[in-house]
């Protein structure tokens, strides 16, 4: 009785609190598709040159939009983006993103990151709902990302809710493996900080820890067959924290980003176990090619890989398709653009000397 009384008085708070991803999610699945005699249509004779107080007169509104009707087809005229069509919004929305991930990372971790007045007797009550609405916002932007990709390639829009559907169910049941991968990367940064006083601080407060967490969302996505959405994850997360991990990028269990500000891994960068970064380290290109038009090459290997228990400290660069090899360190402010053996310390003074590295 009491848990149905507390579950019952929490129904109110859950849906309080997830409104707003209900809402977003009923906006986008009502503007996929929607004619324009939906719509009121408007023109430029509509918006007003003055308003009773005159103020509108000083904008000459009028002619600025007009301006920027232009710059608008003239972009999507040279972009070949014109269709003919109109309708609602193609594409995902950032602030819906937004939304979801706050609320999926409330659902991976309810006590820590969930709402304050929770309480453990309602946690499944919190998940299940928490999911159910965060899941059906996701695949409505699913859906807006997969019908956008249809309509530049000339595909096929009749399978796009089925294969939405099917995309987010399988991001759905991938959950809870994702939630076992984030508790390695929580452990590493607490052992490996001693300034950690328990996990719990590590959860609610490291900013490579929100980082990693969107990215193990984000990168199921990205393998999904969903790159926006996992780039728009990415970059909510690059946005609150100064860390920019590319989506494509192949991150293993307990990885830990200790400080963080001005990290940046590449999409193709590989990244094995128990690997330990720190602030302004670098696994980037160390060249982009081309094509014979001159048009850049995508999707190429061209970021490191960083094998298991190595350590890269702060401001160190590290370019183009090399090796780290297990058990090495890599020193503070280190530019290096070759490989390097396993259990190697290296440091500017080796580079210097030209040794290839301290064995530990």
């Amino acid at each position: 009785m009491l848990t149905a009384l507390l579950a019952y008085s929490y129904r109110n708070c859950c849906f309080f609190r997830l409104n707003v991803c209900r809402r977003v999610a009923t906006a986008a699945a009502s503007t996929v598709g929607r004619h324009p005699s939906h719509q009121g249509e408007s023109s430029v004779s509509d918006i007003p040159e003055a308003s009773a107080d005159g103020s509108s007169s000083h904008w000459q509104l009028q002619r600025i939009v007009s301006q920027l009707r232009g710059a608008r087809e003239d972009w999507r005229a040279r972009n070949r983006r014109v269709s003919g069509e109109h309708g609602g919004r193609e594409l995902p929305s950032r602030a819906a993103m937004g939304e979801i991930l706050e609320a999926l990372s409330g659902a991976l971790f309810p006590m820590r990151l969930g709402p304050v007045d929770l309480r453990e007797e309602s946690e499944d009550f919190y998940v299940g709902h928490t999911l159910d609405v965060a899941l059906n916002a996701l695949l409505a932007q699913a859906r807006l990302e997969l019908r956008y990709v249809a309509h530049q390639q000339g595909g096929d829009l009749k399978s796009i809710d089925a294969r939405a559907l099917e995309l987010i169910q399988g991001f759905a049941m991938a959950l809870p493996g994702i939630r076992l991968l984030l508790d390695t990367d929580v452990l590493a940064a607490y052992h490996g900080d001693p300034a950690a006083r328990s996990v719990d601080e590590v959860l609610l407060c490291y900013p490579g820890i929100l980082a990693v967490i969107h990215h193990r969302l984000a990168h199921h996505l990205y393998r999904a067959g969903l790159p926006l959405l996992a780039r728009i994850s990415s970059e909510i997360a690059h946005s609150a924290t100064g860390i920019d991990i590319h989506p494509g990028a192949q991150i293993g269990p307990s990885f830990f980003i200790d400080h963080g500000t001005g990290v940046v891994i590449g999409e193709t960068a590989i990244i094995g176990e128990r690997v330990r970064i720190y602030q302004a380290v670098t696994l980037g290109a160390k060249r982009f090619p081309s094509d014979e038009d001159g048009q850049l090459q995508k999707g190429h290997a061209r970021h490191p890989i960083v094998e298991d228990d190595v350590v890269i400290y702060a401001g160190a660069t590290i370019l183009g398709r090399i090796t780290i090899g297990k058990g090495s360190t890599i020193g503070g402010n280190v530019w290096l653009t070759r490989s390097v053996p396993a259990d190697c310390n290296l440091t500017q003074a080796n580079l210097l000397q030209q040794d290839d590295c301290s064995k530990k």
